[in-house]
């Protein structure tokens, strides 16, 4: 394409008149160093950068690790989640560009947060690529192992390895890249990458193939292209779900309408919400969601403010009132005086949160604290095999000899032992309804001792629902109610139908915002009022209503008090136990009122409750309970639990909430049931107990198999076939974890 730009532009003088290539850019510095960046009142500026390109965890540990040593730098911390780096320095030492041009002398590409990222299709294409050549070469290696058992035609030996050796060489020279790359920067910047033995490996197996094909031999091209399709699949897994905390904040802000009905002198004019300004006057009609956080002028109605409260009992709104961004109108009008726009909003500041507790970093696994001291290791053996059998059997056989160090010495089972036995937890939790993001969140588990639970859709079904009414009550009002659509009215109306209770028709029917409904049933007039939280008055005739159960006054009329609440899930109970047993504290949280916060507590079989708590004091009753060393467990459903979601050190999202707070979660629950949260924790105890137990049996199977391959006793095709062997030993002990979670099916 660039040759045929240039050559439609008349430039052809250009490929005759060029000396050399040009050389690869190294990074923007100007461009960097043009953007304005504030300084503190220390002096120091700080910026929040998007790093694109990241692999692994190793990936984040270098990056991190070479720009802490950077000269001027005070701070640098990367998450592997979100691929987001936050960078303190001091600009008198060092400038935005040079710290830029570090990351991108790295073999990543560093950007601005904001910028669209694109995924890793490169590395996709790259396990495709060598899962194709390694899958035929493994075809053609069992064909060359069985001739080398009973005998073969040397002919088809020589077809068979060359045939092999031209599907190896775009595995190890194209796909294998990744692995080159991350040693070459590791060793650029002094540090011994976990890619460093596995570029050796291919770099050496395949050049032994080279000579080997056109001298005369034995190849392990089969080993070389398993151990790389085996990594890139590790790594194309580990990828998945990087982007979905950016996701989920960006969800968040978009829950503000993009429009608004703003005032403007006698007229209404439509403009962009981003256009509103403190003071504008805005007319909120029901069914439309306000645009602005502000303050009710005039008018009245109900508002839904589940995105901020989380509880979906409408509340009512009147002059004075404060609304916030993103809240309903269920019914009624209002005029509201904005007072907070774009990012002063509370919504804009929930997303901000998500942003920046998404952007805690990972710690690294075992193989990667490991990786270099079992890099030396590896390379100091094989040097010593390599040079002692030289002496002793010429250089053939010292070849070999190294080779099977090499290959036998592999890491790939000790870092399969995470991956596999976090997939077995995966599959056994998400049999059961509690499907993670990723391994790491369900491991995580295993270290919780505090689970907070949030009330409405949680611990509870999250819809209204008659809890208590006499029948010849229930008939009235939703005959009232039948055609409305206030939540209220849907569950009169719900409840009604549910007791096989025939809907009368009503006649005159007036609905008012903010008051109740009145209409005419059994030619008799009826009223149905608030009557407090939780509670609906359905009252014959003019009776004064002041809150309350109504009593039925001599001769002027009949009155009824219709309970409304929510549920508590048929399982929780049972759940909650279950985490009380395995020694979890279990806490609810929520922003009704004391009294309901309490009494479903107590039904759900929770000692502690913490009631009328909004967003942000979630969100800071969980950090400070981290603070104090707790590991915190939060679950809740509402877009307003997102905060708190994303601060807690594990979140578990139901899978019938709000869509941020399930982007923003390490886990979502696909069934209406608190017990695949127990399930989740003894997944996580019988994963880390295999982690544990494989990684034990990979560091004896790679000091035993070493050993007997430096002493020449293994030779490469043995050591081609021990390696998958390990692995298979590692997957018999993830597969033990189902067993272990069985247990959970007992207490449905």
């Amino acid at each position: 394409m660039a040759a045929a730009i240039i050559k439609g532009a008349g430039l052809e003088a250009y490929y005759r008149d060029r000396e050399a290539f040009p050389p690869r850019p190294e990074g923007m510095t100007g461009d960097w160093d043009a953007l304005p960046v504030a300084a503190g009142p220390d002096g120091l500026c700080e910026i929040r950068l998007q790093v694109d390109g990241l692999r692994c965890a190793s990936c984040v540990w270098v990056t991190e690790n070479v720009l802490q040593r950077t000269e001027g730098v005070t701070e640098a911390t990367l998450s592997y989640a979100t691929g987001r780096a936050f960078v303190r320095w001091n600009p008198e030492s060092v400038s935005l560009g040079e710290v830029a041009g570090r990351i991108s002398t790295l073999g990543y590409r560093p950007r601005i947060l904001g910028e669209e990222g694109e995924p890793d299709r490169g590395l996709l294409v790259r396990l495709g690529v060598s899962a194709f050549a390694a899958m035929n070469i493994m075809m053609l290696s069992a064909a060359l192992y069985t001739g080398w058992l009973d005998g073969m035609d040397p002919r088809y030996i020589t077809l068979f390895q060359w045939i092999s050796l031209a599907l190896a060489a775009p595995v190890a020279l194209w796909c294998a890249e990744p692995f080159f790359a991350g040693a070459i920067s590791g060793l650029r910047h002094k540090v011994l990458h976990m890619d460093l033995p596995i570029a050796l490996g291919v770099a050496v197996l395949f050049g032994h193939a080279v000579v080997v094909t056109v001298a005369g031999g034995d190849t392990y091209l089969d080993s070389m292209g398993m151990l790389v399709t085996l990594l890139l699949a590790g790594r194309m897994l580990e990828s998945r779900g990087r982007r979905r905390a950016s996701e989920a904040a960006t969800a968040l802000a978009a829950a503000s309408p993009a429009t608004a009905r703003r005032r403007v002198g006698d007229g209404v004019e439509v403009v962009p919400s981003d256009d509103l300004e403190v003071g504008d006057i805005l007319d909120i009609a029901a069914g439309e969601e306000v645009a602005a956080d502000g303050v009710v002028d005039g008018g009245q109605g109900d508002l839904r403010m589940a995105l901020i409260s989380g509880e979906s009992e409408p509340v009512d709104a009147q002059p004075g009132s404060r609304v916030v961004a993103g809240s309903v109108l269920v019914d009624g009008y209002l005029t509201v005086r904005v007072t907070a726009v774009g990012r002063e909003t509370v919504l804009q500041q929930m997303a901000d949160q998500l942003r920046l507790s998404a952007d805690r970093g990972v710690a690294p696994g075992l193989a990667d604290r490991i990786a270099p001291w079992f890099t030396g290791v590896t390379l100091l053996v094989a040097a010593l095999t390599f040079t002692g059998w030289y002496f002793f059997a010429g250089v053939e056989k010292a070849l070999l000899t190294a080779v099977a160090v090499l290959v036998v010495a592999c890491p790939c089972a000790l870092a399969l032992a995470r991956p596999l036995a976090a997939a077995a937890g995966l599959g056994a939790a998400a049999r059961r309804g509690l499907l993670f993001r990723s391994g790491d969140g369900l491991l995580e588990m295993r270290t919780i001792n505090l689970v907070a639970l949030d009330k409405t859709g949680t611990v509870t079904a999250g819809d209204l629902e008659v809890v208590e009414a006499d029948d010849e009550a229930l008939r009235i009002a939703s005959g009232l109610e039948r055609f409305s659509g206030h939540p209220i009215a849907r569950a009169i109306t719900r409840a009604a139908v549910e007791r096989g209770i025939p809907l009368p028709i009503a006649e005159e029917v007036r609905e008012e915002a903010g008051f109740g409904i009145r209409g005419s049933v059994d030619g008799q007039e009826w009223e149905i009022r608030s009557g407090g939280p939780g509670r609906v008055l359905v009252t014959r005739g003019k009776l004064p209503v002041t809150g309350g159960k109504v009593p039925v006054t001599g001769g002027r009329g009949r009155s009824w008090t219709i309970l409304l609440g929510d549920r508590v899930r048929a399982d929780s109970r049972a759940a909650v136990r279950a985490m009380v047993e395995a020694g979890k504290e279990v806490v609810l949280i929520t922003g009704d009122v004391g009294e309901v916060g309490l009494r479903m507590a107590k039904e759900a079989g929770i000692e502690e409750s913490l009631a009328q708590m909004d967003p942000s004091e979630k969100a800071d009753w969980i950090r400070s309970k981290r603070d104090l060393g707790d590991r915190v467990l939060f679950a809740g459903d509402g877009m307003n639990d997102g905060p708190g979601l994303a601060q807690a050190d594990v979140g578990i999202a139901m899978g019938t909430g709000a869509a941020s707070s399930i982007l923003v979660a390490d886990g979502v629950i696909s069934v209406p049931s608190l017990l695949p949260i127990v399930a989740g924790f003894r997944a996580a105890e019988a994963a880390a107990t295999s982690i544990k137990k494989n990684q034990v049996r990979s560091i004896v199977y790679n000091i035993a198999a070493v050993t007997f391959a430096a002493a020449g006793l293994v030779n490469p095709l043995i050591a081609a076939i021990l390696m998958p062997l390990s692995s298979g030993m590692v997957i018999w002990g993830a597969s033990r974890v189902e067993k272990a979670v069985e247990r959970v099916d007992q207490l449905r």
